[in-house]
């Protein structure tokens, strides 16, 4: 078997991990979940969270991806010989093919929106007539699935480039925009009116707020905004070098992955309390909320463009690292060329993401258990899917895998020594698996 192909520097392989973790996620769902649950309270559990969860988690993800430097299938083939855990691998296939499907709809959108900020064409205009245009325009059957296959195929033209010249070239240069976007939003809204507001609530935590709900709210947002348990970072890992070192790679992706959400608040907050308006979740705050507030700020084509341009580089490397999921499992798996198993994994993607796009015209009549494709794929996804991945990759490293092989990933071979070695293990073993069984059962029964 020929070498396996690494990324050619360490800072590629942060940048690419970083871009995996770094998504939609980050910037829409972190304000508003904080919105909704107290703000300070809120950032304070998740921090807890992202420490005691997420950490351990991408440590038992690179655990096996450098490990084994293969595939997640002919990951658990190699860790567990003789069991049948590697058939556990089409659920990773499924989950990721499921979310790329109805995150390219959104994707799509986002191109949307970046060509008519770009055009000039996102001034003037209430939030009433921004509301308006978003419900004109994804249920316009034609420019959504459009732009849907446009976004694939540009996600498709990085991906066949391969791991060095396409997913590591790519994030080196968006990643490093993608921050100084951020700053520049972000010193933007600290000059509105209402932003000391805006900061003291998302830096200053009410105690009093601090619920059950609070809590699972704050550990689900963890949990998905870290992309735990989708297999995107044991994939990346495989292809790591034996020098990385995987607990401080971890904390760097898990550390930056935050200043992204709390970059994202700083921006929002200052802007909604100036502005009289609320983060409302998801499509709303993004392409309605948000550009009514630009729309009143001086230079508002801009901060309209700046912020269109960030959500795309944050969904392209996201798209990216789902793809390649599926991508190195049918390469290696099924003996595909990487351009054939590319195009594989794009066509089924255009396929079912056109169909998500289409969920809220044409096909919006068409439910299975009363969800629409989109919310179907969300929901499976995201509350079934991605919890059992997570749930998965902490008990096989923290109780299955041989700990010599564990300590030897953990210690590049006795090279280094982490000083959290014995915290991140319990995390890996106890904590972790408790807390996503909690997010697991919350995300179906608690709603």
């Amino acid at each position: 078997m020929s070498e396996r192909v690494q990324f050619a520097t360490r800072v590629g392989a942060i940048a690419a991990s970083v871009g995996s973790a770094v998504g939609l996620g980050n910037i829409w769902r972190f304000p508003c979940e904080a919105g909704e649950h107290g703000g300070g309270a809120f950032l304070l559990i998740y921090l807890a969270c992202v420490l005691l969860m997420g950490i351990p988690v991408i440590v038992a993800e690179f655990v096996i991806g450098r490990g084994t430097h293969r595939n997640v299938s002919g990951a658990l083939q190699q860790l567990a010989p003789g069991k049948k855990f590697h058939w556990l691998s089409w659920m990773w296939i499924t989950a990721s093919l499921m979310i790329l499907s109805f995150y390219s709809a959104v994707c799509g959108w986002i191109v949307e929106y970046l060509i008519q900020a770009a055009s000039g064409h996102m001034s003037g205009l209430t939030l009433e007539q921004y509301h308006e245009r978003f419900n004109a325009f994804v249920a316009n059957p034609w420019r959504c699935s459009l732009w849907t296959v446009l976004f694939l195929l540009i996600n498709y033209y990085v991906l066949r480039h391969g791991v060095k010249r396409g997913i590591e070239r790519v994030a080196n240069v968006m990643m490093p925009l993608l921050f100084i976007i951020l700053i520049i939003l972000s010193v933007k809204a600290l000059t509105l009116d209402k932003a000391a507001e805006g900061i003291r609530f998302l830096f200053t935590p009410d105690f009093s707020k601090i619920t059950p709900r609070v809590v699972i709210g704050a550990m689900g947002q963890a949990f998905f905004s870290l992309s735990l348990g989708l297999s995107c970072l044991l994939t990346y890992a495989s292809y790591f070098n034996n020098s990385n070192r995987l607990v401080r790679s971890a904390t760097i992706i898990a550390v930056l992955d935050t200043v992204v959400a709390v970059l994202a608040g700083i921006v929002i907050f200052p802007a909604v309390f100036t502005y009289g308006m609320t983060p409302q979740e998801g499509p709303t705050l993004v392409f309605e909320v948000l550009p009514a507030i630009f729309q009143q700020m001086t230079g508002s084509y801009v901060w309209n463009l700046l912020f269109f341009i960030l959500l795309f580089f944050a969904s392209l490397t996201s798209t990216i690292s789902m793809s390649e999921i599926s991508i190195t499992f049918f390469s290696e798996e099924y003996k595909m060329s990487r351009n054939g198993a590319t195009a594989l994994n794009t066509g089924i993607a255009v396929v079912f993401g056109v169909l998500c796009a289409l969920s809220f015209g044409v096909l919006n009549d068409l439910r299975i258990f009363g969800l629409t494709l989109f919310e179907l794929f969300d929901f499976v996804s995201s509350n079934i899917l991605l919890p059992a991945g997570g749930i998965f990759f902490s008990l096989f490293v923290g109780w299955y895998v041989d700990r010599r092989f564990v300590r030897d990933q953990l210690t590049n071979f006795s090279t280094v020594t982490p000083r959290v070695h014995g915290i991140i293990g319990f995390c890996m073993r106890w904590v972790a698996p408790v807390a996503i069984t909690i997010v697991f059962l919350y995300g179906l029964f608690g709603h």
